[in-house]
């Protein structure tokens, strides 16, 4: 994949994003005023509700993971904590140990890689995400580990193979090396218990 074509991708995942958190967030909107309209919150209501606060917590996510990135914006750990608690809240759990702000571009790899390790926790987990010696860690732990080795194997590999056989689900396998070798941080993948992913 190379980089105009990432970019392009990038600038894509941006705008769909960007037109859809509108009107998610007036469904949201919409919501809190027939609240106050005095319509009765039974069932339906709850589910329209949780349901628009689900799609705009994974469009907030999917914009820093899919998005363009610059190292010239930083995102601070309390923005990156409120985007992932609204994400991981029932069988996943993430836990966000750095304290800094970091480079959006980082936080992007930080983001793809933690879809990388929703997909070794199938049964449920924790992802963790700290850092030490300059890198990010991912440690992944949960019931019943199933990383796909073959998925794994392309963030260490030079030449990942064909993507004709990637599954939209594992589209993160993929951007996730080309976006680490732009920003000069190889990968360390270990499939043991628990697997961990050091960038």
């Amino acid at each position: 994949m190379t980089q105009p074509n990432r970019n392009f991708g990038a600038l894509i995942g941006s705008r769909i994003c960007h037109d859809l958190i509108s009107p998610v967030g007036a469904i949201s909107n919409g919501l809190e005023l027939l609240g106050l309209a005095g319509v009765p919150d039974g069932p339906e209501m709850a589910l329209v509700a949780d349901s628009a606060a689900h799609a705009n917590a994974r469009l907030r996510f999917f914009r820093v993971a899919f998005g363009l990135s610059s190292d010239a914006q930083n995102i601070g750990a309390r923005e990156i904590r409120s985007i992932l608690g609204d994400i991981y809240t029932a069988k996943v759990s993430c836990d966000w140990q750095i304290d800094a702000p970091l480079p959006r571009s980082v936080v992007q790899a930080a983001f793809l890689a933690l879809l990388c390790g929703e997909q070794a926790v199938p049964f449920g987990g924790v992802l963790t995400i700290a850092e030490g010696d300059g890198t990010l860690i991912l440690t992944v732990t949960g019931d019943r580990l199933t990383p796909q080795t073959d998925d794994w194997a392309r963030l260490t590999d030079a030449q990942p193979g064909n993507l004709d056989d990637l599954s939209a689900t594992h589209v993160q396998f993929a951007l996730l090396p080309d976006l680490l070798a732009d920003l000069g941080r190889p990968a360390r993948v270990s499939l043991a218990d628990p697997v961990t992913l050091e960038f």
